[in-house]
């Protein structure tokens, strides 16, 4: 069966319980949100897109195919952290916070896809 990953804004009313897994997926704290708000699990810099390649992007809709093609590329130095972040999971659904404020162009969006079309490697 298909692990659930569900990219969610860091800013939207998050589910605390034990079903869920919380991964922040952002180099930068989201504004105005407590550490205690989020009850993260982990926060995943690593995972999070350079910011040379943030800057670029600006979440730009008519950048978001090439922004997905060399975030891809980034993630391939990222993967044993993905696997440590799925081990860790378990059988919870992992919920990837960002910040933006556009819901389809952004970077968990990306990694959801990536983790998902790398899936089997991980699936133990």
């Amino acid at each position: 069966m298909p692990r659930k990953i569900r990219p969610m804004r860091a800013y939207d009313t998050i589910p605390h319980d034990n079903g869920h897994y919380r991964v922040l997926v952002d180099r930068i704290w989201p504004r105005g949100v407590s550490k205690e708000a989020l009850e993260l699990d982990e926060w995943l810099k690593v995972l999070a897109p350079s910011t040379e390649l943030r800057k670029w992007f600006d979440h730009d809709p008519e950048r978001w195919d090439e922004f997905r093609q060399r975030y891809f590329d980034e993630l391939k130095d990222a993967q044993d952290h993905v696997s440590q972040m799925i081990e860790d999971a378990g059988k919870r659904t992992i919920l990837l916070l960002y910040g933006a404020k556009d819901e389809d162009h952004n970077q968990a969006v990306a990694l959801k896809e990536w983790i998902e079309n790398h899936d089997a490697k991980w699936d133990s």
